[in-house]
């Protein structure tokens, strides 16, 4: 156990330890991560020299090229300055869509970090989807047809940066591992030459497939257009044709031609016919335009909106669906009646949110009303508090499970992400159900398939962590993790605690180091041995007037990285615990992606992560308790976890992606093991 008061001290502490764990390289590791062992003398010189013809080689360029400007759109990089700055632009605002850059770094001078290869190598995910290469964002029309999940999103298969946009495709028999096959739809045509963007699927019961998605025109007007598979005898759905009378809807009058976007998925009604809703605004308010149609090619717009919250702005990537109050299971997009509650999720292109409510569909009017104006669409509730957006949910009716996606950001630098080559993943899948207990959340859960990758698990029961104190948890390298914990307070100090921080913020209380008489306490992520830096993931617990208690569920990423061109917020929201419930706590980390569960998943929190020197073997995990008043009692699991199998289609890959891995890791091994002995 480590003394820890005072707590921003402690962390603040921070020379290198000289004893790191040691880290066992994988396959992809070695050329950056050489086994320190003898060599032959003959070998070492040749290594030797070749080593330093290569420096003296880079030492005459950079002599002569001092001065050298390169330039990406929407970018400036001087290498003359020192340290060197980064001058971001903005990128889709221009184009009618939300802002696809660091919003956090434009127009101001960023200085940049000196990042290698070995840092950015790092930061790639094991488990969750990202292509290989190249910028993705926006989740579309995920759907499950004949065997296998298809998987949709856009991509610029050209660069890192946003632009270029089309639809990306990859399928899947289990949704964690995954095959990546050709682009589904490209900007071909007048009506969607300027990027192919958001869109949905709808499986009508003869078994068609409706694609129903949003064009920008080459005068960069927002339209809605219809694609279909070629061949629906594929079940991997690798060709798609648009309908030649594209586009099937424009934007109506009264509505700007930038602010027309993102349709759901449709929804049948009792008179025979389907029924869609499309983002967008009327000055500040956001709304839902409502269509409906028989064939997908003619639509009529309703007169009725399905909903509007004034000082909301543009509505993005809509989706609307059923959640079943009655029992755990999902529900088809199309279902309704009295044990059912409808959710309404927008993306809000003022915040870049997720914001969802739950509430009351009327079919005859074709509008919805909220349980609680309070907590209505934009001003309350979010599936997310931390970088998540643009998620898409879809019915899936293989396994009777609403299954959830979202376009998981960066918040480094551009520069950072073009000299990786790639930027943005997908959050791992999560089912959604009605939270039965509240009666006002959802909760949100990784899939269950996530648990085959879990490999060796470390167990530790009823550790009392005392007030002020870090206790580090010996399970070697931590880049790939499940982690599920359950934290009690002492009850005895919690009755004698006074009131303290009833209007507590996670954003603006100092983060994991203001200390209170109950928390914070949870855990500490991605942090190396001295804790110069790490992420605390953490509950705080504030105390009113009349003896409640209050919960706040928090990440904080301002100690989690050392580099500069870093955005490092403080996330975090209210979380219901109910009486007879334990604080618990789940978090996926990979890598530079931490995916934190709180209750169940009543509140979510997912961060982008780019430590320095907490990467690799050097990986640490800590449990923390830096309340003042109070033990706290933790009990952990926690699996390592195996990576993910996502590679490109090859027509034999006709097998379970998840077998195909287990029968290829051999192979793996003997490769591994070959190298490591020609190294000796």
């Amino acid at each position: 156990m480590v003394n820890f008061n005072p707590f921003p001290a402690f962390f603040a502490s921070g020379h290198q330890p000289e004893n790191l764990p040691f880290y066992s390289p994988l396959p992809g590791d070695l050329l950056e991560y050489p086994a320190f062992q003898r060599r032959p003398v003959k070998r070492t010189l040749l290594i030797s020299s070749g080593l330093f013809l290569v420096c003296l080689l880079v030492a005459i360029i950079v002599q002569t090229n001092v001065n050298f400007v390169a330039t990406l759109p929407g970018l400036l990089f001087l290498r003359s300055q020192s340290p060197e700055i980064l001058r971001p632009g903005s990128r889709g605002v221009s184009a009618g869509v939300s802002e696809k850059a660091n919003r956090h770094f434009i127009g101001q001078n960023v200085a940049y970090f000196p990042w290698n290869n070995s840092m950015l190598s790092w930061q790639r995910t094991a488990f969750h989807f990202q292509p290989e290469e190249n910028w993705m964002n926006d989740p579309n029309g995920p759907l499950y047809y004949n065997g296998w999940y298809h998987f949709f999103y856009q991509y610029n298969p050209r660069a890192a940066v946003w632009g270029n946009i089309v639809w990306g495709h990859a399928v899947s028999t289990d949704l964690i591992h995954w095959f990546h096959l050709p682009l589904a739809l490209v900007p071909d045509q007048w009506y969607d030459i300027n990027g192919v963007w958001t869109g949905s699927a709808t499986i009508l019961p003869d078994g068609q497939i409706m694609m129903f998605y949003t064009g920008s025109t080459k005068e960069h007007v927002q339209v809605q257009n219809l694609a279909y598979p070629a061949n629906l005898s594929d079940p991997l759905l690798i060709n798609w044709v648009k309908f030649s009378g594209n586009p099937v809807l424009v934007p109506p009058p009264g509505i700007d031609f930038r602010d027309f976007r993102d349709p759901t998925t449709a929804w049948s009604t009792s008179e025979g016919k389907w029924r869609i809703a499309i983002g967008s605004k009327v000055n500040r308010t956001g709304i839902s335009l409502v269509y409906d149609t028989e064939d997908f090619k003619h639509f009529q717009l309703l007169d009725n909106l399905l909903c509007a919250v004034a000082g909301t702005g543009m509505w993005e990537c809509l989706d609307f669906f059923p959640v079943s109050k009655a029992g755990n299971v999902g529900l088809d997009t199309s279902v309704n009646g009295p044990d059912v509650k409808h959710v309404v999720k927008t993306s809000l292109d003022d915040d870049r949110h997720d914001y969802y409510s739950l509430g009351t569909y009327d079919e005859k009017t074709a509008t919805w009303v909220p349980d609680d104006p309070k907590i209505d669409v934009g001003i309350g509730l979010r599936y997310d508090y931390g970088i998540f957006y643009a998620s898409k949910s879809f019915f899936d009716h293989k396994k009777g499970r609403r299954v959830l996606w979202g376009w998981i950001g960066e918040s480094d630098s551009e520069f950072a992400d073009v000299q990786k080559g790639w930027a943005s993943v997908q959050g791992i899948p999560r089912t959604i159900l009605f939270d039965n207990k509240t009666g006002t959340h959802l909760l949100q859960w990784p899939v269950e398939e996530i648990e085959s990758l879990r490999q060796r698990s470390h167990a530790f029961n009823n550790l009392v962590i005392q007030p002020g104190s870090v206790v580090p948890l010996e399970i070697g390298s931590s880049s790939q993790l499940d982690i599920f914990a359950e934290f009690e307070l002492d009850k005895e100090a919690a009755a004698k605690a006074i009131e303290t921080d009833v209007e507590f913020s996670c954003q603006t209380r100092g983060g994991a180091a203001n200390r209170g008489a109950l928390g914070p306490f949870g855990l500490l992520v991605l942090a190396d041995e001295s804790l110069s830096e790490h992420t605390p993931v953490y509950f705080y617990v504030a105390k009113g007037q009349n003896g409640t208690l209050k919960t706040f569920f928090c990440t904080d990423e301002s100690r989690s990285s050392e580099a500069n061109d870093v955005f490092k917020p403080i996330y975090g929201s209210y979380v219901p615990v109910l009486e007879d419930e334990k604080f618990s706590l789940r978090i996926l980390v990979d890598h530079s992606v931490v995916e934190s569960f709180a209750q169940g998943g009543r509140t979510c929190i997912t961060s982008r992560v780019y430590p320095t020197k907490a990467i690799y073997g050097a990986a640490r995990l800590f449990v923390f308790n830096n309340a003042k008043d109070t033990n706290i009692t933790a009990s952990l699991t926690i699996w390592q976890m195996n990576p993910a199998f996502i590679r490109p289609y090859h027509p034999d890959d006709h097998r379970n992606s998840s077998k195909s891995s287990v029968v290829l890791l051999p192979i793996y091994l003997f490769l591994l093991v070959s190298l490591l002995h020609l190294i000796k």
